[in-house]
């Protein structure tokens, strides 16, 4: 046991977690750190705290009070170390959703990161392919598909638009239109060249014969 207390203080010491922070926070890729790591963080941070434990006549009160900062400031470095490999894991996680073809370096992250790397793009994967495909025509989703039940809102939002009332016609707009008022003083708009939205029959025909729109015909 004194052994492996002993092979964990070379490995871990204030200066050298100090180090390592220093280098997170300069490189913008993740820095590799050993599989052990915070294991043998959590052994450096008990043989420190056994310091204060101690009788009194085994280690000095300077040295107590020095162990007391140590401890504080060691405690602050860990949590900006954690927060900024986090950050990174997050961020490559976005990259890979966005593009699978990216190549990643998996060896780089600890147990724990590499969790939340798979974890985030499982739950980003599900989103994308619940709101943007559908969006792009990409694919259909499926009446059990989780993201459907995931975001019932958007999924309201878009049968209303893929099916508007009757008085409306869906038009696409030709030329850009700041906002304006309905006869009801209820806003539209602004519109730019390309938008596309279901209007009351009477504005969408107006929109038209100014030719600043023309009707989608629906199927």
């Amino acid at each position: 046991m004194a052994q492996e207390t002993q092979a964990a203080e070379i490995t871990i010491t204030y200066g050298s977690l100090l180090e390592l922070l220093l280098r997170e926070k300069e490189r913008g890729e993740l820095q590799k750190l050993d599989a052990d790591f915070f294991s043998n963080v959590v052994r450096y941070l008990k043989d420190k705290q056994a310091i204060l434990q101690a009788k009194s006549d085994l280690f000095s009160f300077e040295e107590k009070e020095k162990t007391i900062k140590q401890l504080s400031n060691i405690r602050k470095m860990l949590k900006e170390l954690y927060e900024r490999r986090e950050k990174k894991v997050v961020v490559q996680a976005i990259e890979k959703s966005r593009d699978k073809q990216s190549i990643m370096d998996a060896s780089v992250f600890l147990p724990h990161e590499k969790d939340l790397f798979d974890s985030t793009i499982s739950l980003l994967d599900r989103y994308r392919q619940g709101i943007l495909d559908p969006l792009l025509g990409i694919q259909e989703q499926s009446p059990t598909s989780p993201a459907r039940a995931a975001i019932p809102a958007f999924q309201q939002f878009s049968k209303e638009q893929q099916h508007p009332q009757k008085e409306t016609k869906l038009v696409r707009f030709l030329h850009a239109v700041p906002k304006f008022v309905g006869k009801e003083l209820e806003e539209y708009g602004p519109f730019e060249e390309e938008d596309i939205a279901a209007l009351p029959v009477v504005i969408s025909e107006i929109l038209i014969k100014k030719g600043r729109v023309e009707e989608i015909q629906e199927n």
